[in-house]
C-alpha cells in the first residue's frame, strides 16, 4: 500500500531524500483534545479506506477502561475502522516478545493515544514491539498519535518526567525516533506551553521543534508536514528571517521540515 502524495502541486524534488520523516509510510501527530474528524479520516484514508487493519496501542494511558487512551476505540470505530485490535501491556519482557508484537505484523496502521508518554517509551522503546513499529512504516503504512502518543513519536521526548511539569527529564529524553531531530509538544496553548520550547531548543539548539494545538495535527509524508484541524507552531533556532524562533502554520499549510520552509500555504502561495 503506497501512502498518497500530500498534494500534486508541491516543488518537484520536495520529497526525495527525507532527513527528518520516514523514507516510506506516513506519520500522524496530533495535539489532543477533541481532533477534528478530518484528521481521523485523513488517517483511515492512509491505512487503506474500508481495508484499514489498525493497531491501537492504548498504554500512555491510565487503568483499563479509562478516559485517556481507551476512549480512541470509539474515535476509530466513528472514523470507519472495520479490522481493529488493541496492543497493550506495562511490562518491557512481554513489549519484546515476538508472539505479542504479531499483530503489528499485518497492521496497516497504528494509532498511539494520550495520556503519558513516558509509559510508552518505558515500555516498548527498543523492544521487539518498537521494531514492527518501525516495519509499518516500511510497508507504506502510517503511525498516528494524539497527545502524549503524538510526543512519543517524535527522537526527542518532550515531558518525559513523570511530572509534566518537567520539561526536560534527562532519564527519558529519547521518543521512538520516527521524525528525527524534532521535539514535539502538544495542548500548546491550551496549557500555557507556547514558550516553553525555547528551553529545550537551548539545550539542544539542532532540534527542530513542533508545538500543537488541541484539535490540530500534521500529516508528515517524506519531509512534508500538512497541517490539518488547527493551527500549529515551528520552532526553528537556524530561522534567520525572524528575531524569535517561531512561526506560526494554518490549516492547509505544508512545510519542508527538512528544508526547514514553508512550501504552499493554505491560500496557494509558496513560502
Amino acid at each position: 500500500m503506497a501512502a498518497p502524495l500530500l498534494a500534486a502541486a508541491l516543488p518537484t524534488g520536495a520529497q526525495e531524500c527525507p532527513c527528518v520523516g520516514p523514507p516510506r509510510g506516513a506519520i500522524v501527530a496530533a495535539g489532543g483534545g477533541t481532533l477534528d474528524p478530518g484528521i481521523y479520516a485523513r488517517f483511515v484514508e492512509l491505512a487503506g479506506g474500508r481495508d484499514a487493519r489498525v493497531v491501537l496501542i492504548p498504554t500512555a494511558g491510565t487503568a483499563y477502561g479509562g478516559q485517556d487512551g481507551w476512549r480512541a476505540i470509539e474515535e476509530l470505530r466513528e472514523a470507519g475502522v472495520e479490522k481493529l485490535e488493541i496492543l497493550h501491556t506495562r511490562s518491557r519482557d512481554v513489549a519484546d516478545l515476538e508472539v505479542f508484537a504479531a499483530p503489528l505484523e499485518d497492521a496497516t496502521g497504528v494509532w498511539l493515544s494520550g495520556g503519558h508518554q513516558w509509559r510508552l517509551v518505558d515500555v516498548y522503546l527498543g523492544t521487539e514491539t518498537h521494531r514492527e513499529l518501525q516495519a509499518v512504516l516500511e510497508r507504506g503504512g502510517v503511525i498516528g498519535g494524539n497527545s502524549a502518543g503524538a510526543s512519543a513519536l517524535a527522537s526527542f521526548l518532550l515531558r518525559g518526567g513523570e511530572y509534566n511539569g518537567e520539561i526536560v527529564a534527562t532519564e527519558r529524553a529519547e521518543g521512538f525516533g520516527f521524525l528525527r531531530d524534532v521535539a514535539l509538544d502538544q495542548h500548546l496553548l491550551e496549557r500555557g506551553r507556547e514558550n516553553e520550547m525555547f528551553e529545550v531548543l537551548r539545550r539542544a539548539p539542532h532540534l527542530l521543534g513542533i508545538g500543537l494545538n488541541e484539535g490540530s495535527a500534521i500529516v508528515v509524508i517524506g519531509d512534508l508536514a500538512r497541517v490539518l484541524g488547527g493551527r500549529v507552531a515551528v520552532y526553528d533556532p537556524t530561522d534567520p528571517l525572524t528575531l524569535i524562533p517561531l512561526r506560526w502554520l494554518g490549516p492547509g499549510d505544508v512545510y519542508d521540515l527538512g528544508a526547514r520552509q514553508t512550501v504552499l500555504t493554505e491560500v496557494g502561495r509558496g513560502g
